[in-house]
């Protein structure tokens, strides 16, 4: 995709050139030496939908090829008008003969009834996506029908055709794949939910004026929303749902199973949506699929395979692989010398069923299996352990009745104990050394070991309760640097920072011996950052330490958003939000400790010597380091919980890596900072 001045079809694009023949040695204005570029600058939703267009395209691609959408060339799309009793006449969505709710986009034509008789396939479903005068287009189909992947290359299609169309690119809006999990129509409004949701993915939308800025794009009909995930709610939330999209402004892409779909629409329906279904793959098309993907010629038992799909269509193989799940699952399993024919044998098969858990049980030893034909995919861990992690996975996310896996609910799942205890050993021994060495200076030894003594008791007992009450579930907290210092807490911070250090400056004007401002400032700098960390969502990176002001609400009137906010989303996968939470915990807690170091070691060197200060800075500075780069960091209590795992399940060490491995195997899939399992039933049966 060309970005910002790529080329001239690009924005910021020359226009207005001028050329007037061959002319010898002209000048001036009308000279063609002299030739003037006209840009057209780009307006603020411009831009923002240029660069929105440009992240989502980015992130999609890597995951449609994750999820082998991409090569080898994937399974025809095929849609149909539904028969099914889930929307309004087609008269609605087509608004023949009435005005139209939206335009064409530019290039297509307006959908008409006539257009819509014989369904059609991806470059015909993306003409009804722009072409439909509602605006409202429900995707449906039964369970593995391939619905996300449907839903992936349209989203796919239309940010490919707003790139072949730059000169009216403000005319097509960018579409935008959200999952339905978490909104609550009761609370919040779809436009106010969708601009929450995109500051939570994308950095360009973060803050108040980010989330500002997310509601006019859609107020404006700039984004267009592909939702997933409408029939994994409860019924009475599905029905509150369709309510709520109703005003929606911008066009809408909703997905769900057809039984779903049908239940809800007793309740609430989606005015003038058009309902395309996902029908079955035909015999031809798997057939076609399976042998695609093998050497040239086929292997024997492959062109077995695919001659019974297309001789006996109604045989329990071709039943079973009617679906796209199961059609992939198929080369997922099998190599190519590998018995791909034994699938045919009914005694052993003898309902579609059957082959389906068969595939299912057996994808996670192939993905994990290593194959000459992909030397690059070696795995890392073996078939057997791969198994055991996925299925106790599975398990946990059936019992807390979720599909979701949560990467900071993990700590959860083991006792928070044993981290305590090793944290506690960890940092009291390391307290108290630094705290006995500074009392070395003038209290004598024997009172200098008994202060070490108290010190590392009292650190590791702090230490291990911190972490164990931190150990509760909790939601994700802000892992974006602009979370952390926004506008507000920056302008407390600086007040209190300027504050202190005029009063401080002014105190020693009237000793003998005034100290410069400047130093003024550095001894103050702690001050001005504990202040912003109070003031703003930072709060508990500090809370717990000295500069958490002993009372977990310090600061609580000047907070204006005390709630824990979901990543920054320049870090679009789990395992990166996972790497970053650690990274601004870390940064975070060494500035704290360094500005603590920098008020506290002059100041009590100034009354007790510099070899004193020093040595009792660190051990005060080291306590405010340990908080929240130890003690109150979910990213470390995870890493520290799968050590637990592995010891009393058999899970690998590293799970953060093995859970992005599974996901390039397309075992897992990622939704923002969560993982998924591929569909529904793999988690079913790997829990069983």
């Amino acid at each position: 995709m060309n970005g910002p001045g790529s080329g001239s079809d690009g924005p910021g694009r020359i226009s207005g050139n001028v050329f007037n023949g061959l002319t010898a040695f002209t000048t001036g204005n009308h000279s063609p030496l002299s030739i003037h570029h006209h840009s057209t600058p780009l307006s603020r939703f411009d831009a923002a939908a240029d660069e929105l267009a440009r992240v989502v395209h980015e992130e999609w691609q890597e995951e449609a090829g994750y999820r082998r959408l991409l090569s080898p060339a994937p399974l025809p799309v095929r849609w149909q008008v539904t028969g099914r009793k889930v929307a309004g006449p087609l008269a609605a969505a087509t608004a023949e003969g009435t005005r139209a709710r939206f335009e064409p986009l530019p290039g297509l034509k307006q959908i008409t009834r006539e257009r819509l008789r014989d369904g059609g396939d991806l470059n015909g479903l993306h003409e009804v996506y722009g072409g439909l005068a509602s605006g409202r287009l429900m995707l449906i189909g039964v369970p593995a029908a391939g619905k996300t992947a449907a839903a992936v290359l349209l989203l796919l299609e239309a940010l490919n055709y707003r790139a072949s169309h730059l000169e009216v690119r403000e005319r097509i809006p960018v579409p935008l794949l959200l999952s339905l999990d978490g909104w609550d129509p009761a609370k919040e409004s779809a436009v106010e939910w969708a601009a929450d949701r995109l500051s939570h993915k994308y950095t360009l939308f973060q803050g108040r004026k980010g989330r500002e800025l997310g509601c006019d794009l859609l107020e404006a009909g700039r984004i267009a929303l592909f939702l997933d995930g409408l029939d994994e709610v409860t019924g009475r939330l599905r029905a509150a749902m369709v309510s709520a999209l109703e005003s929606v402004p911008c066009r809408l892409v909703l997905l769900s199973r057809g039984r779903e779909a049908h239940l809800t629409s007793k309740k609430a329906r989606l005015s003038g949506a058009l309902a395309v279904e996902l029908p079955e793959v035909a015999p031809q098309e798997a057939a076609a699929y399976l042998l695609r993907a093998c050497p040239e010629p086929p292997p024997p038992a492959w062109r077995v395979l695919a001659r019974r799909l297309l001789d006996e269509p109604g045989s329990v193989v071709a039943q079973a692989l009617s679906r796209p799940l199961w059609i992939t699952l198929v080369h997922d399993v099998y190599g190519d010398d590998d018995p791909v024919d034994e699938l045919l044998d009914t005694a052993r098969f003898p309902r579609p069923l059957d082959i389906e858990n068969h595939l299912l049980d057996h994808v996670v030893t192939a993905a994990y299996t290593p194959r000459p034909a992909y030397p690059h995919r070696r795995p890392r861990h073996s078939p057997q352990t791969a198994e055991r992690t996925l299925r106790h996975l599975a398990a946990r996310l059936n019992e807390e009745g979720t599909r979701e896996l949560r990467w900071w609910h993990i700590p959860t799942w083991v006792a928070p104990r044993p981290r305590a205890v090793f944290l506690a050993a960890l940092v009291g021994p390391t307290f108290g050394a630094l705290s006995g060495l500074a009392g070395s200076y003038g209290w004598g030894p024997v009172r200098a070991i008994l202060l070490g003594l108290f010190a590392a008791i009292g650190g590791a007992y702090v230490a291990g309760r911190l972490h164990v009450e931190f150990s509760e579930r909790q939601p994700l907290p802000s892992s974006g640097w602009r979370d952390v210092f926004t506008r507000f807490s920056l302008t407390v911070g600086l007040l209190v920072w300027a504050v202190s250090a005029c009063a401080l400056w002014y105190g020693y004007r009237l000793e003998e011996d005034p100290i410069p401002f400047w130093l003024c400032g550095i001894l103050t700098f702690v001050w001005g950052f504990s202040a912003t960390m109070v003031s703003g969502s930072g709060f508990g990176i500090v809370q717990g330490t000295f500069l958490g002001f002993g009372s977990g609400t310090s600061f609580a009137v000047l907070r204006k958003n005390d709630q824990p906010r979901v990543a920054d989303t320049r870090s679009i996968g789990p395992r990166d939000v996972w790497r970053h939470h650690i990274g601004l915990r870390l940064g975070l807690g060494l500035t704290a400790g360094a500005g603590f170091m920098l008020w506290f070691i002059p100041v009590t060197a100034h009354a007790f010597g510099w070899g004193y200060g020093a040595v009792a800075g660190l051990a005060a500075g080291s306590w405010i380091i340990f908080v929240p780069c130890l003690l109150r960091n979910l990213a470390i209590a995870t890493a520290l919980a799968a050590v637990q795992l592995s010891a009393k399940e058999g899970t690998p060490v590293r799970l953060m890596a093995f859970l992005e491995d599974a996901r390039r195997r397309n075992l897992l899939r990622a939704v923002g900072p969560v993982y998924e399992f591929r569909h529904a039933r793999l988690q079913e049966r790997l829990a069983r």
